[in-house]
C-alpha cells in the first residue's frame, strides 16, 4: 500500500516524461506476459492461458519503467479475477488515427457498466469481499490512470459482465514510430 501511495505522488509530482527514450512495443509485451505467466503459476490452481495477440512492430516513446508498470497493473487484474485456465491476451495496435492502444484482454466475470466509470478512483473496489480475497491495495488502475496521462493518453475499458473486459492504454501518435527511431 505504502509503496503505491509513493507511486502516485511521484507521478503526480513530477514533469510528464519527454519522448527521448524509444523501447520496442514487443519488449514492453514480452515482458508482461512473463510476469502474468509468473503470476498465475504462483495463484491458480489451473494456470491462465496467457497468449500475446500478434502486434505490429512499433516503437513507443516514455517513461519505459511507468509504461511496465502501467501494463503490469493491467496483467496483474486480469490474472487475479480471471478464474483459473481463463484466457488473457496483452497486446497493442495502431489505430487508424495514429494513436496507439495498449491493451490486456482476459475472460473474466467482466464488470457492470455502473462501475466502469469510477474504477481508476483510487480504492475503488467493485466487490470488496472478492478483493481481499484477489489481494491488491485499490490504487492499480489510479496508477494506470497517471501513467497514460503523463504520456498524454488515458484510459479505456470495455466489459461485460459473463464475458471479460478489456483495458486498453491509449497513447497518442507523438509516441508511436513504426520504424526504430535513430
Amino acid at each position: 500500500l505504502v509503496n503505491d501511495l509513493l507511486t502516485l505522488s511521484r507521478l503526480e509530482g513530477s514533469p510528464a516524461p519527454g519522448a527521448g527514450e524509444w523501447m520496442a512495443a514487443s519488449e514492453l509485451l514480452d515482458h508482461v506476459a512473463q510476469e502474468g505467466r509468473g503470476l498465475t503459476q504462483v495463484i491458480a490452481a489451473t494456470p491462465h492461458r496467457i497468449e500475446p495477440v500478434p502486434s505490429p512492430s512499433l516503437w513507443v516513446s516514455g517513461a519505459k519503467s511507468e509504461l511496465i508498470s502501467a501494463m503490469s497493473n493491467l496483467m496483474s487484474n486480469a490474472v487475479r479475477y480471471t478464474p483459473g485456465g481463463g484466457l488473457i491476451e496483452p497486446g497493442c495496435r495502431l489505430r487508424e488515427d495514429g494513436w496507439v492502444e495498449f491493451f490486456v484482454r482476459d475472460a473474466g466475470p467482466g464488470i457492470a457498466a455502473e462501475h466502469l466509470p469510477r474504477l481508476t478512483e483510487r480504492f475503488y473496489r467493485v466487490d470488496r469481499s472478492r478483493s481481499r480475497e484477489t489481494g491488491g491495495t485499490g490504487l492499480g488502475l489510479a496508477i494506470v490512470k497517471h501513467v497514460a496521462q503523463r504520456h498524454g493518453g488515458r484510459i479505456e475499458v470495455q466489459s461485460e459482465i459473463g464475458r471479460g473486459s478489456t483495458f486498453t492504454i491509449v497513447l497518442p501518435p507523438t509516441r508511436v514510430r513504426e520504424t526504430e527511431p535513430a
